[in-house]
């Protein structure tokens, strides 16, 4: 089992920053992709950004430019920090978690971004 815990969401005018946090816990496998995903009222759930335990980053092409993905191993806490943030990236932020496999894979409870304009 991985517990994830995020922190860091909030409400920020447009153009406005945010760094959100999300630190694992529990039995963490030393290769692994962990990732942020997004939902929006009414909309599914969609990959914002991933970032592997070898540092290989990947960006959904909205964010690109603007947010940044990062990660402490040692510390076993991925960081996604926003910048120029806009009101359609207002949503509920969930931080994943998967083996290298895939076949073990956790979700964090969810942390709201409320971008106002």
């Amino acid at each position: 089992q991985v517990q994830l815990v995020e922190s860091g969401g909030g409400l920020v005018q447009a153009g406005g920053s945010l760094r959100l946090s999300c630190r694992a816990s529990g039995s963490i496998f030393s290769t692994n992709v962990m990732a942020w995903y997004r939902q929006a009222p009414g909309k599914q759930r969609e990959l914002v950004s991933t970032i592997t335990s070898g540092g290989t980053t990947n960006y959904a092409d909205s964010v690109k430019g603007r947010f940044t993905i990062s990660r402490d191993n040692a510390k076993n806490t991925v960081y996604l920090q926003m910048n120029s943030l806009r009101p359609e990236d207002t949503a509920v932020y969930y931080c994943h978690y998967r083996n290298w496999a895939g076949n073990y894979n956790y979700w964090g409870q969810g942390t709201q971004v409320t971008v106002s304009s």
